[in-house]
This record gives C-alpha cells, structure tokens and sequence, in this order.
C-alpha cells in the first residue's frame, strides 16, 4: 500500500494499492496501455481532493511539466503541460508581462486540473483564456484536442466532470492572453483598488486570500468545501422575506449566486468540530484538519453543515471537493 497522506492537503490518513506518476507523454501512453481495465484516480496536487477512506485502485500523479510561448500583434498563446502548478504559472506570466491571469492568484492546484472546474477567483473564471485542451482517450489511447466552444464550461463545471469524466487524461492546455489588458476589479476587495496594474492586483490578491484561508502546508484544507449555490430570482425574493440581509451576486437574468460561506455562518457553523475536523473560525466555507481528523470525521461535519443549510433555506449545497473513497468518488 501506498500512502496518500501527504498527497492530498487535507492530510487525511489513507492509502492506495498503487502510486503513478506520470512524467512524459510516453509515461501517460503507457499508463493509459497496460492499466486501463484497474481502478484508478488521476491526482494533480491533491488540493481539491479528500481521501476519506484507503483506495483500493491505482492513484496517478500528474507531474508533466513545461511552459512554451509565442506572440502575434494582438496575443500570447501558451501551451502548458498539465503538472505545471497552477500558481506559479500565474506568477511566471506577471514575470513574463502576461496579463490576465492575476485575479487568479493563489489558487491551489496544477494546470492540468483548471479546465476540469473552471476555476475563477474575483469576477474571472479561466474559461475566457482557454483555446483548447490536450487530452489522451482512454478508450483508444488517442493524443486529442477540443476547443474551448466544445468544453461546456460553466460554473465551475465542464465537460470533463460530466461527458469525459473518468474518461480522459488532460495533459495540457492551450491559452490565449490578449495584450490589450484591462484589469478586472469589479468583486470584492478589488474595487477599492485605483487603476491597479496587474501586479497590484496579483498582491490584493494574494493578500486577502492569506487573510481569509488556511495554508494547508500549516493546516490540512482543500480550499472552499462547498460551491456557492446558484438559485433563481424567484427563490432569492422568497428568501429575503425571511432573510433581509441575504448577500448575493448577479448572475442573468434569471438566476443569482448566493455565497455559501454566508449561509453556513448564518447556522453557527464557524468552530464547530466534528473531531479533528472544523468549520474554520474566520470562512465558513472551508473545512480543516487539526491533525488528527479522518474521512469519517469528515464526512459527519460536511453532512451536518449540508443537511442544515438546505432545511433552513431549502437549498442544497454541492460540495467542490473530490471525495474519494475505497471505490472511487462518494457523494455527501
């Protein structure tokens, strides 16, 4: 058995029947060739992923590495392999003066895993820079691209955690970053900034972050446990009947997104421990590892938190966190 302990952040104690780590493109051919018909699980970072229990199946690390860049008159275009870290890409375009990526800072996880969730942070979701996705099929062993229009992004959905989940093995992505940059400043703490450089809002960034989230090299977390819950006007006027000071943010015409670290802390979640296991006291929305938390302490509190949020405002929560188990995925 292999530990995962230190490779998922949520330090969780468990451990796999075998560990990958897939370092080329041959590394991935040959995985997808010979180990195919067994269980397995693809792992970036282990950021957004909790193993609640041992994993009897095959964990494969993505490690492929590599940054490429050309230019023309009106953009970059960057191909990145999927184990490069998601962060210190961020960092390595401001280096570069890239901009575009800066309201994405800190974000934990590998490139590889940022299409999977559409990942975005303060008015900006990653969708608007993708080009196209690399990926290897499983059913054939095929080197593949799908362009952006074809990944079915949505909030921090997209096709490969529906269609092609489980299916394919994303091995880079393809971006296109636009010279003609305007900041993005309009959520959040970023619109006290005045006409901020990219740099300026890379710092904000990272500042608040650090401010309202555990590092989980201190504190085992896997960032935000729950998405925050998209309803329908109609719904949101219902609720502000009962709650006059329900925060949310626009959406469409029709639908509205409503903070769910606001709703947990309406409950009395913040501190709460289930064990080793606790709602943090300064963001609700993020669950920690004292030291000795388990799977099952885990579960007890997420459960807990979803259960009570949807009987007193009669939404259901979704977790964003990978929950893995003996057998793969578990839903709370």
């Amino acid at each position: 058995m292999k530990s995962l302990q230190q490779r998922h952040t949520f330090g969780l104690p468990a451990s796999s029947n075998d560990l990958v780590c897939i370092h080329s493109l041959s590394d991935a051919h040959d995985f997808v060739e010979h180990h195919n018909n067994a269980p397995f699980y693809l792992l970036g970072q282990g950021s957004n992923t909790a193993f609640i229990e041992d994993y009897e199946g095959t964990v494969v690390e993505m490690a492929l590495k590599g940054i490429t860049v050309s230019e023309d008159d009106s953009q970059y275009t960057l191909n990145v392999a999927a184990g490069e870290s998601w962060h210190q890409l961020v960092i390595w375009c401001l280096q570069h003066n890239i901009r575009g990526f800066e309201n994405l800072a800190l974000i934990p996880g590998t490139v590889g895993a940022a299409p999977i969730q559409n990942i975005g942070a303060y008015g900006v979701e990653i969708e608007r820079f993708i080009q196209s996705v690399q990926y290897i099929d499983y059913a054939n062993n095929q080197f593949c691209h799908i362009a952006r229009k074809d990944c079915a992004f949505g909030y921090r959905d997209s096709i490969f955690k529906k269609k092609l989940w489980h299916k394919v093995m994303i091995v880079g992505v393809t971006f296109s970053l636009p010279k003609s940059w305007r900041p993005v400043v309009t959520y959040g703490e970023l619109a006290t900034l005045n006409a901020p450089s990219a740099q300026d809002i890379f710092n904000k960034v990272v500042a608040v972050r650090q401010a309202k989230l555990p590092d989980p090299k201190i504190l085992g977390n896997a960032g935000s446990f729950f998405k925050n819950p998209i309803i329908s006007r109609t719904a949101l006027h219902l609720l502000q009947q009962r709650f006059s000071q329900m925060p949310y943010y626009e959406m469409d015409l029709h639908n509205v997104k409503i903070p769910a670290g606001w709703l947990i802390e309406q409950l009395g979640f913040k501190g709460q421990q289930e064990g080793d296991i606790r709602c943090h006291p300064k963001q609700a929305l993020v669950l920690t590892n004292l030291g000795e938390g388990t799977g099952t302490q885990l579960l007890t509190l997420a459960r807990k938190i979803k259960q009570a949020v949807e009987q007193q405002f009669n939404i259901a929560l979704e977790h964003e966190v990978q929950l893995i188990g003996a057998k793969g995925t578990v839903l709370l």
